[in-house]
């Protein structure tokens, strides 16, 4: 082991996640480079470290470091270094060099004691002094701070966010409640809490573990969909996570309610524990949807008559649960309408907009995804937005939120209509949010397949809506679209009604191939996404999606993109990479955004690279291809739907991962040309009847199925849907019995 001392002269790389740092080293005897962990450094720092030499294939002579301390310069020239370096925001070389001569070795005395006394420096007024007092104290209260927070396994990055947040709180935090962490700072969950208090020494059986442990369950059962806990079941998931029996769980809730953090209520014999946000999120959704349940005046002879001049001017015959959709859209405050592929919602909706077109009325059409608005604008000729944009989503902070909408209670949508398509994808927070900005006396019609799987985000609006029997209804049942020539449509219905379906390979967009290992799969897999559907449906393997029930597993989507990514885009010294977690991404990638950023700035460019529009968020389930990786700016460039470029620091790509395969439910809202779903096994609750009518009904022109027979067939059978704890349907029934 080598003892080493000197001058930072030159930060190669940080990784801001780990504080794994290449740096350059002055020393007397000269540069030599040092690879290590510091959660806190700077150039112009003077650096003593305990190394160990090494000589590295790739990288050439490197000292590894084992430990290491920052020494506050001493000497005149040690000074005047660090404060040249940039560390002090102002000073440069010049000014530092006056600086030090002045004062000489009392120089960082003065800076922390008497920083009035720059003044007297030439160029330097009294509010620059104190301005660089206050820089110069907060780097010391930083370092202090940042290695401080590194010995309870805090990355830097962190680190940085938790000192930002407290100051110089953090240490009476961390020694009488380190789960507030979990509470005030984003990113930072129960289990980073529960082991900085592990380290702390707070005591196992804390009130503060307690309590935090069960709002943590509440957020992960939202994060799963939920709404609520029932009272046993928080009280034992709580407990079986920290090893308590579940009633000493129970004899901690009222002190949270007390806290007004917790809302218990009675249903049904039930007790159900919501976290506070989301209790009200449900009740004044119940709430405005009855505001906006009123009727308009429309006689039976002039509904009848604009029907028959709809048809006849679009030369469609309707059925009859298509025409009383378009009658009770031109009567009803809230209307639903649900029906499987094929059924006519598009030709339904379009004849409600022509109607409410001749009385000069202004519509907005949503969707919950770019690509369902996409979809939706090119089916009715009307611009429809994201259900964000129409908000108009802004990423600045508003309060202790990190985003906000602009349209809201006080600058509502202006709007006679609004339809909402693919609501089974709309979750309780998004449909709050929705109502807020929809005045009374506005109309809204709700679209949705209500045999899709939920929304990704908590709730299960569509289904709890149809089922609270509060609003019309209109369930479109008849297949119109190429019933005789489409056997998606036609498997799909079967699916829906738990028949079992022809596997026959005699429609042209419809095929199965029966294999037995996973080796053969997997093979067929490739195949299929890289030679054989591209020429066949002439589109490339990029729009091609591989749909899996899992995550995990040989064929989970974990390994799959691991195995399509060397097949579809392998390594080139054309294409730049960079390492993320357990994989690599590389330009040419298809990545997905794996949760909602209200902060992430997008913007759409013309050809010769002028900006034409632009705008904040990026969510959960939006694809792109990764079209830059730029080691020098550490940022890579990621061109989604509509081409929105998006920026990503080196630091945020955890909110990416590859998407050549991704879950069926991250598929919901999409649509693609092609959907190639991999069946061999998988446990019962993912792969059930619902998921597997989702993953068909993606595909615009072709499915192909590759696995076991048997699995399709027992995933038909299999009817078990995960429970989801919502508890719309129910306020709705009560606002109903009120009104």
């Amino acid at each position: 082991m080598d003892r080493l001392e000197g001058y930072v002269s030159h930060i190669r790389y940080h990784n801001e996640d780990n504080g794994y740092t290449v740096l350059e080293l002055e020393t007397t005897h000269g540069d030599e480079i040092l690879v290590g962990t510091f959660h806190y450094i700077a150039e112009g720092e003077y650096l003593e470290a305990e190394a160990e030499f090494k000589d590295h294939p790739a990288h050439g002579p490197q000292y590894q470091v084992h430990s290491y301390t920052v020494k506050e310069p001493e000497g005149k020239e040690a000074m005047e270094r660090y404060l040249s370096s940039g560390a002090i925001k102002g000073i440069g070389k010049a000014l530092a060099k006056r600086i030090v001569k002045k004062y000489k070795k009392d120089t960082f005395r003065i800076m922390e004691e008497e920083p009035e006394r720059l003044a007297e420096i030439k160029g330097i007024s009294l509010q620059k002094a104190m301005d660089f007092a206050v820089q110069f104290q907060a780097k010391q209260d930083m370092r202090q701070a940042m290695m401080f927070l590194s010995e309870y396994g805090i990355s830097s990055q962190m680190a940085v966010r938790i000192y930002g947040e407290y100051g110089d709180r953090i240490y009476e935090i961390l020694r009488l409640n380190p789960y507030q962490l979990a509470e005030d700072i984003h990113g930072i969950g129960f289990r980073i809490a529960d082991g900085i208090a592990a380290k702390a020494g707070i005591a196992p059986d804390s009130e503060f573990r307690i309590e935090a442990a069960i709002l943590y369950t509440l957020q992960q059962a939202v994060t799963a969909g939920h709404v609520f806990l029932p009272k046993p079941v928080l009280c034992r998931s709580t407990g079986d996570m920290l090893g308590f029996p579940a009633e000493y769980i129970g004899d901690h809730l009222m002190d949270l309610v007390l806290g007004k953090k917790l809302i218990i209520r009675s249903e049904d014999d039930q007790e159900r524990v919501y976290l506070r946000a989301y209790y009200f999120m449900e009740l004044n959704t119940s709430s405005m949807l009855m505001n906006l349940d009123v009727r308009f005046p429309a006689g039976e002879e002039e509904v009848r008559e604009r029907i028959e001049y709809l048809e006849k001017e679009t030369e469609i015959a309707l059925d009859e649960m298509q025409k009383k959709a378009v009658r009770q859209a031109m009567t009803e405050g809230v209307l639903i309408i649900t029906g499987g592929p094929g059924t006519g919602k598009t030709t339904t909706i379009n004849l409600m907009i022509r109607s409410f077109e001749m009385e000069d009325m202004e519509i907005a059409l949503a969707a919950p995804t770019g690509r369902a608005a996409k979809r939706m604008t090119e089916a009715t000729g009307y611009e429809a937005k994201t259900i964000h944009r129409l908000l108009e989503l802004s990423g600045g902070d508003l309060g202790n939120e990190q985003y906000h909408f602009e349209r809201n209670e006080t600058n509502p949508l202006e709007a006679d209509v609004i339809i909402v398509d693919e609501m089974s994808m709309v979750d309780i927070s998004l449909m709050h949010a929705l109502l807020k900005a929809v005045m009374p006396g506005t109309r809204l019609i709700l679209v949705g397949d209500s045999n899709q799987l939920p929304s990704v985000g908590p709730g299960n609006v569509l289904k709890d809506l149809i089922e609270a029997d509060v609003f019309p209804v209109v369930r479109l049942t008849r297949i119109y679209r190429q019933e005789e020539n489409s056997q998606i449509v036609y498997n799909a219905h079967r699916i829906n009604s738990g028949r079992q379906i022809v596997l026959d390979n005699k429609n042209p967009d419809f095929f199965f191939f029966q294999k037995n290992d996973l080796r053969s799969v997997i093979a067929s897999v490739i195949y299929m996404v890289k030679d054989r559907l591209p020429s066949y449906i002439g589109n490339s393997p990029f729009e091609i999606q591989v749909l899996t029930p899992m995550r995990k597993g040989e064929l989970g989507v974990d390994h799959l993109n691991q195995v399509l990514q060397y097949y579809l885009n392998p390594s080139s010294p054309s294409r730049e990479e960079r390492e993320v977690r357990d994989g690599i991404f590389r330009e040419g990638d298809k990545v997905m955004q794996i949760r909602n950023n209200y902060k992430l700035a997008w913007k759409i460019t013309d050809a010769k690279g002028f900006t034409i529009e632009e705008g904040m968020g990026v969510f959960n389930g939006d694809l792109g291809i990764i079209r830059d990786i730029n080691h020098f700016t550490e940022r890579v460039t990621v061109i989604f739907d509509e081409n929105r470029r998006v920026e990503y620091p080196f630091s945020g790509l955890d909110e990416l991962e590859l998407a050549y395969a991704i879950t069926i439910h991250k598929s919901q809202g999409s649509e693609y040309p092609a959907v190639v779903l991999p069946l061999l096994t998988g446990p019962a609750v993912l792969c059930n009847r619902n998921l597997l009518y989702t993953a068909v009904t993606r595909a615009r022109k072709c499915v192909t199925i590759i696995g076991r027979q048997e699995m399709v067939e027992q995933m038909i059978r299999n009817e078990k849907e995960q429970k989801r704890y919502t508890g719309l349907k129910e306020q709705l029934a009560q606002s109903a019995l009120i009104s």
